[in-house]
């Protein structure tokens, strides 16, 4: 079985998680790492046994290499997929794939000209309650649709954030609590219940020495009608689950970071009792009280299913278009509570759940 060479960019703590996921796939292989701390790049290549690279040309020129995982800072994330598409390397790139729609169309560009893959790395999408609920959506279960909530309310010290240059700048990480750690919720919302047509919001810097927010209050209208809430916050200790809630006029499910914790239709079905079996286990917190406390289940789904679309001349489940949508409704989100007015969306022509 062929097997599909990546090279991973970045040596900080998701390279991590991206190497551990490679390294578990008999489809795909680590060739190496590159860092501009070359040291980091050392570190992580002894580790994972395989090659350190000098500098990023010296990485993408190596023809072992057909696809590159993006785990540097988000501002990095544009010049680099450029890069790597030019290079003609397939991406997987974590989130967010940029941190403005501009800086995402240029990758999105470079991308359809070289004729090159890109997967935003949105791996909760792949977990099984996830696809319950999207399931359950698809069906019409929820009747016609009334509110999409998301809460999180994380806890990140001082330490976390100064621990880095970049951590907290608008510059590289392109938000706070809303775009790094709530972008996954946002996802999810437009995953299941589909596009926005405006927001509302609210945000401020409440408890951190940062240049951007720590918490963030939104008002949602969906293009199906609904409404919802976005309350992000990186500054409630200890740190609690994430949580999602859909209702409908038919029935309401809410879940957390790895289960669902409400499981409620008007009409029920044979299945849903094994489904409410599992609501009176505690639901875990992950990465509300830390930031390495993530599982790596959803990054194997999407490095493996990068690697068979290579292989099979296909499309991922997942394109660079869907990578856009989570960073488009962020930056309109961002510029309302900058301009105290609400924001409205441009409907686009491929707008789909």
């Amino acid at each position: 079985m062929r097997k599909i060479g990546f090279g991973i960019i970045g040596a900080g703590m998701i390279a991590e998680y991206h190497a551990h996921s490679i390294k578990s796939l008999d489809n795909v292989e680590l060739i190496g790492f590159f860092d501009t701390n070359l040291e980091a790049a050392k570190k992580r290549a002894a580790e994972f046994n395989c090659q350190v690279y000098q500098s990023l040309e010296e990485l993408l020129a190596d023809p072992a290499i057909e696809a590159v995982t993006i785990a540097t800072p988000s501002g990095l994330h544009g010049e680099i997929a450029i890069a790597a598409a030019k290079a003609k390397k397939h991406i997987l790139c974590e989130k967010p794939i940029e941190i403005t729609t501009e800086k995402v169309d240029e990758i999105i560009k470079s991308c359809e000209e070289n004729n090159v893959l890109l997967v935003p790395v949105f791996q909760i999408r792949y977990t099984p309650h996830v696809q319950t609920v999207l399931k359950a959506m698809k069906a019409g279960r929820f009747g016609k649709m009334l509110l999409a909530s998301a809460k999180m309310r994380w806890f990140r010290s001082e330490e976390y954030y100064k621990s880095s240059n970049w951590r907290g700048t608008w510059n590289m990480d392109g938000g706070g609590a809303l775009m790094n750690q709530a972008i996954h919720m946002i996802d999810l919302l437009l995953y299941i219940n589909g596009d926005v047509e405006s927001v509302f919001a609210y945000s401020g810097t409440l408890t951190h020495d940062i240049e951007v927010e720590d918490n963030l209050c939104a008002v949602v209208k969906y293009q199906n009608g609904s409404f919802g809430t976005i309350e992000v916050s990186t500054s409630c200790a200890p740190g609690f689950p994430r949580e999602l809630e859909f209702s409908g006029s038919a029935g309401t499910v809410a879940f957390g970071d790895d289960k669902i914790t409400n499981w409620s239709f008007v009409e029920e079905l044979p299945e849903d009792e094994e489904i409410k079996k599992e609501l009176a286990t505690p639901a875990d917190a992950q990465g509300g009280t830390s930031p390495t406390n993530i599982n790596m289940t959803g990054h194997a789904c999407q490095i493996a299913d990068l690697a068979n679309a290579i292989l099979n001349n296909s499309k991922p489940v997942m394109d660079i278009y869907e990578g856009k949508r989570a960073v488009e409704l962020i930056c309109g989100i961002y510029e309302s509570a900058k301009t105290g007015k609400p924001y409205i969306f441009k409907k686009s022509a491929g707008s789909e759940k």
